[in-house]
């Protein structure tokens, strides 16, 4: 095997591979030690890898834009729409009455479960940041009525959050990897809760016991508890907002259900094509949460306006960093790494699914930003999707977002947040948080892995 892979190389492609290196490199240095923004690494990762992979400079730009404009044609509305569904669930206090309700049924024995539940369905159309800082308040003021150790609590929680952000959609990773990917959305989302739901049990509650033994002394900050978890407002009810925000999940996988169960020409599978399109499901959810959601909870007209207003500023820094990434995936194409890369698979005999995950967890360890992990590898391995059938290639997807997520340390942002909201030394973020990241990566690529050989 090692003659014929030596005889398949070429200068052609010791030069890519040295332009790619360089390009993640170059991305690494800027946004770990320079500061600067992931978009503007990833442009100038993309102008390195494409100066220096040969490439003529007029079809490196038009390569970048080309790339730029397809992703945030495909993911750009999506990330919106998801953007505002989150901002009409907590501005109506949708977020507290699911998480009022499902606390008021769990026991003492029950609460770190009922946590990890919690998280899961309000991150469902959230952002990991924003579904953080709606979740800190619920996790410290139960913490402070039931006496229990703050992390047996919070780790769940971070569990249903993380996990959910890294392998199920509307989330910007996974819808960012499947359009490069050209997966199957709603097959992704099938996987991904299939996947979630074990990976959330093990590094939620289960790690969450031994997490609180191994930081006993876990006390938050005295200023960010808050005095009371409810509202005195008029709130949506919990069967609305939990169908609100389960339309979309439900649209998308009757749509996955009908392009597996049916023929292309049945007039069903049209329907729940249609309306299961990933596009059609979340303005179907928006439309549905300004009634549900927003008027049950009194909102004017220009009320439901602002509150879907104010949802899309806080996300253009994603849209941008998604945009380039794409840009960046396109460049990595057009120069023809990817076809280097699916040469050197296809010789070494190693798993699509196993090199997904292992360049995912590099470039999370090298920059912190799952985001920017998810986005470059997928457009690394991008060729790779395309002679897989629409399962794998959906498995392809997770097992990205689970390398994605692999144990985050000083140069992520959320292991910041983390540590500061949770009273936490560096050290005990490590132990705690970093490990919980390592779990989820773990045992998320651990079930993807056996999962692609039965199918």
């Amino acid at each position: 095997m090692t003659t014929t892979l030596a005889a398949a190389w070429t200068g052609h492609d010791t030069r890519l591979i040295g332009a790619t290196v360089l390009a993640i490199a170059v991305i690494v240095v800027l946004i770990t030690k320079a500061k600067l923004h992931p978009f503007l690494a990833l442009i100038l990762g993309s102008g390195a890898l494409g100066l220096v992979g040969g490439m003529p400079v007029d079809k490196l730009i038009k390569s970048f834009s080309s790339g730029v404009g397809s992703t945030v044609a495909s993911v750009g509305v999506l990330i919106a729409l998801g953007a505002m569904l989150g901002k009409l669930l907590a501005d109506s206090g949708g977020a507290d009455q699911i998480v009022d309700t499902i606390l008021r049924r769990a026991g003492d024995r029950t609460l770190p479960w009922a946590m990890a539940l919690v998280a899961a369905l309000i991150g469902l159309p959230m952002f990991f940041e924003i579904g953080l800082v709606m979740l800190i308040p619920v996790i410290l003021l139960v913490a402070r009525r039931t006496g229990k150790p703050l992390l047996l609590l919070g780790i769940p929680a971070l569990a249903g959050l993380s996990v959910l952000h890294g392998l199920v959609p509307p989330h910007p990773g996974p819808l960012a990897a499947a359009g490069a990917l050209n997966a199957n959305v709603g097959l992704t989302l099938a996987f991904g809760l299939l996947v979630a739901i074990p990976t959330v049990i093990i590094a939620g509650p289960l790690f969450g016991r031994l997490a609180a033994k191994m930081v006993p002394d876990a006390v938050a900050p005295e200023r960010l508890v808050p005095e009371s978890s409810s509202s005195d407002g008029r709130r949506p009810g919990f069967l609305a907002t939990l169908s609100t925000v389960l339309l979309p999940v439900v649209l998308m996988m009757g749509k996955a259900l009908a392009d597996i169960l049916l023929e292309k020409e049945n007039h069903v599978r049209r329907v729940l094509d249609f309306i299961g399109d990933p596009l059609v499901a979340l303005l179907a959810a928006v439309l549905l949460g300004m009634l549900t959601l927003g008027r049950a909870a009194g909102f004017t007209r220009g009320k439901l306006s602002s509150t879907i207003g104010d949802s899309l500023p806080p996300i253009a820094g994603i849209l941008l960093i998604v945009g380039a990434g794409g840009g960046f995936k396109q460049t990595l194409v057009d120069a023809g790494v990817g076809n280097v890369i699916t040469g050197l698979a296809t010789g070494a005999n190693l798993s699509p699914l196993l090199l997904g995950w292992l360049v995912a967890v590099a470039i999370r360890l090298a920059t912190g930003s799952a985001t920017v992990a998810t986005v470059s590898a997928a457009g690394i391995v991008a060729p790779l999707a395309a002679t897989m059938d629409p399962s794998h290639s959906a498995l392809l997807v997770l097992a990205i977002g689970a390398g994605s997520l692999f144990f985050s340390h000083v140069n992520d942002a959320g292991f910041w947040l983390v540590k500061e909201y949770f009273g936490l030394s560096v050290g005990q973020t490590l132990k705690s948080w970093s490990i919980m990241e390592t779990i989820i990566s773990v045992v998320a690529i651990a079930l993807i892995l056996p999962l692609g050989a039965l199918l």
